[in-house]
Formats: C-alpha cells, sequence, structure tokens
C-alpha cells in the first residue's frame, strides 16, 4: 500500500478498540478518503474531479498562507487525491456559484420592482434573495466537514450538513408560508401589476436562474451524497416555480383578469409544499442514519465473494455528512490463525472500500464459526443487549 493508514488493535497489549476471539480478529481501518494505489494503478473512494493538491517547496507569501488555510489540501505524495476533501471543494463551489447566480437574479428583479411596484415580484425577488443566502450555513457545514476528528467529536463533524438540511428544510417551509400568505393578501385586496412586459422577463430571469442553480445543486449534491445540497437544490426550484407564478399572474392581468395572480400563487404554494415534504423526507432519513438498502445488498454480496469470509454477520452503513461508514461482523473458520483472520478482515474491508460508492471507513471485525457443543463466545455480552 502505497498511502497512510491508520490501523488499532487489541493484542493485550492495551491496544483498542478491537480484540481477538477464539482466532476471531477485530480490525479498524481509517480511511478518510485517502485514494489507494493497488498493483500500479490509482483508485478513489466517491466521486471527484481529476485536481489534486500538492506540495513543492514552501512559499512564504501571503497569498500562499491564505490559500493555504482556505483550500482543502492533502499532505500525502504528488498525485494522490484526496476524495473527501475533494468533494467538500466540489460542495464549496457549487454554493458559491449558485450564490452568484442568484444575487445577480435577485438583484436584477430588485430593479424592476423599483420601476414597477410589483408586490408579487417583489415576494419573488425576497425567495431568490433567501435561497441565495441558504448557502452560508451549508458552506459553514463544508468547511466544518473538514476538520479532524477530535477526542470529544470522535467521529469528526461531518453531521454538521445534516443540521445544514434542516435549516434550509425550516427556510422551504417559511417560503411555503410566506407565499401562501402574499396569495391570500391579493385574493382579498386585487392590485393591477404595472409594467407588465417588464415584469414578465424579469419572472422569466428569475425561473431561469432558479433552475440552473437548482439542476447544478442536485447534480453535484447527489454526485458528493451531500444530502442538504440536494435540499438546497429542489429549494431552489421551488423558487423557479413562484417566478413562473409572477409571469402567469402578470398576464392574466395583462388580459384584465387580476384574480389570476393570486389564484396561480395559491396553486405554487402547494406545489411548494409537496417540494417542502420530499426536502423532508430526504433531510430526515439522513439523520435518522438511513442507507439505501441496494448499498446493504451490495455490501454483504461482495463481502461472501472474499476468500476465508464463510458468512456475513451484523452489518451497518451510516452517513457522516456525505462519507459513508460500515461496521460489519464476518464468520471465519474458528481453526484460523490470528494473523490469518486479519488477513481475511483487511481483504474484506478493502473489497468494501472499492464496492461501495463513497464509502471512506470500515470496521470488520471477524467471529470464529461456531463449532460443535461450543459455547457462544459472545455470551458475556447477552446482558447488555437492548431489549
Amino acid at each position: 500500500m502505497s498511502d497512510r493508514h491508520d490501523h488499532s488493535h487489541g493484542h493485550g497489549d492495551g491496544g483498542h478498540p478491537h480484540g481477538h476471539r477464539d482466532g476471531g480478529h477485530g480490525h479498524v481501518h481509517q480511511h478518510e478518503g485517502h485514494v489507494r494505489e493497488h498493483a500500479g494503478h490509482g483508485h478513489g473512494h466517491g466521486d471527484h474531479g481529476s485536481e489534486g493538491h500538492t506540495h513543492g517547496p514552501s512559499p512564504t507569501g501571503l497569498r500562499h498562507r491564505l490559500s493555504h488555510l482556505l483550500t482543502p489540501h492533502s499532505h500525502e505524495t504528488a498525485g494522490k487525491v484526496d476524495s473527501a476533501l475533494e468533494s467538500s471543494t466540489r460542495g464549496m463551489r457549487a454554493l458559491w456559484v449558485s450564490l452568484a447566480v442568484l444575487g445577480v437574479t435577485a438583484l436584477a428583479q430588485a430593479v424592476v420592482v423599483v420601476a414597477s411596484g410589483s408586490v408579487a415580484l417583489l415576494g419573488d425577488t425576497v425567495h431568490n434573495a433567501a435561497d441565495a443566502l441558504t448557502a452560508v450555513p451549508l458552506a459553514i457545514a463544508f468547511a466544518l466537514g473538514r476538520r479532524a476528528a477530535t477526542r470529544r467529536f470522535t467521529y469528526g463533524y461531518g453531521r454538521a450538513e445534516d443540521l445544514a438540511g434542516l435549516v434550509i428544510v425550516l427556510t422551504i417551509a417559511a417560503s411555503a408560508v410566506f407565499a401562501g400568505w402574499t396569495a391570500i393578501d391579493r385574493l382579498l385586496a386585487p392590485r393591477p401589476v404595472e409594467h407588465v412586459p417588464a415584469v414578465a422577463v424579469a419572472a422569466l430571469v428569475g425561473f431561469a436562474g432558479n433552475e440552473w442553480v437548482a439542476r447544478y445543486r442536485i447534480r453535484v449534491g447527489r454526485a458528493i451524497g451531500s444530502a442538504a445540497l440536494v435540499a438546497d437544490g429542489l429549494h431552489a426550484r421551488t423558487d423557479g416555480f413562484t417566478s413562473l407564478a409572477v409571469l402567469l399572474g402578470a398576464g392574466g392581468s395583462a388580459l384584465g383578469w387580476q384574480l389570476a395572480d393570486p389564484i396561480v400563487g395559491l396553486a405554487i404554494t402547494a406545489a411548494i409544499a409537496l417540494v417542502l415534504r420530499d426536502a423532508a423526507r430526504e433531510v430526515f432519513r439522513r439523520v435518522m442514519d438511513a442507507v439505501d438498502p441496494a448499498l446493504v445488498d451490495r455490501a454483504e454480496r461482495v463481502l461472501t465473494e472474499v476468500t476465508g469470509v464463510r458468512g456475513v454477520g451484523e452489518l451497518r452503513l451510516r452517513w457522516i455528512g456525505h462519507r459513508l461508514r460500515a461496521e460489519v461482523a464476518v464468520v471465519v473458520d474458528g481453526d484460523v490463525t490470528v494473523r490469518e483472520a486479519h488477513r481475511i478482515a483487511v481483504d474484506a474491508e478493502h473489497t468494501l472500500l472499492h464496492a461501495v460508492p463513497r464509502l471512506t471507513a470500515a470496521l470488520v471485525h471477524a467471529d470464529p464459526a461456531p463449532s460443535p457443543g461450543e459455547a457462544d463466545p459472545h455470551l458475556p455480552l447477552a446482558h447488555h443487549a437492548v431489549a
């Protein structure tokens, strides 16, 4: 193996965090996004770009120091790409690009609001500005996610993305309430829309900007496994629908039907509520450590193909931000040596890291296959089981 790995073994010498039972071996291997190179080929886990970050002679300029602080980087040898840091880089890039696009969109709409006095367009502008600002909690979450694990936060800070996802869901809910309140207010007190052509153009600009940002955020979010970024993309899409409502309402007003604007607004509020449901479900599942069952099936299947693995016991997967961790017990022959059990555990872990997308760490415990008349080696733990 060409890169550095942390192994922690318990062999009766005070090592932690795993031990052996009857030849079984528990093996934990931290693989936080590092790329392995096997037999002359590179292999990364997760979706990442091709750019890496290498260090040559240390410049002392202020520009380099700032770049070193603000840019995700790896201290491994040249050519190694840390996929976890790279995925954070992609997430940050998606946030800042979408922030710029939505900021320009909101600014262009604000100019038309001042000229036309359109209340509907004002609401759409507020939506776009709020959507742009949702980049802030996500940016904080991605920045926190890069921090190394500590003795207090032993799994790192990746779950900050889930907290950001909750903030985004609340923002979508607030947008739905605001859109519904605006539509009802307009329904009770109809007002003519002035400068309809300018309002229509501004509405199209709002829709185009939001739809582009939505596609971009959702694509990157799914690529790096960030539920929060996907939810933020869905939020941008709701604001695009709101822009279309402004366009349709303006058209109805131009034809003399002043109730067109509030009626369409109420319909769009219902659409926002549907998107809110989908976003909330996705974020809730992530907070509750839900994973795609197909990933569990894939992990079990590839583990059974590892030489020396006679069965797969308990298997758990969980998301920490946009990275996956695995814990699994595999059954091995009870007569193998500790070294052989360790080799099987390493092979099982290695297979998982290759087979499961965005898996960056795995803990593999080897259990001996039961022998006739042998007591269950886990019996001393039975009274700790949760009812």
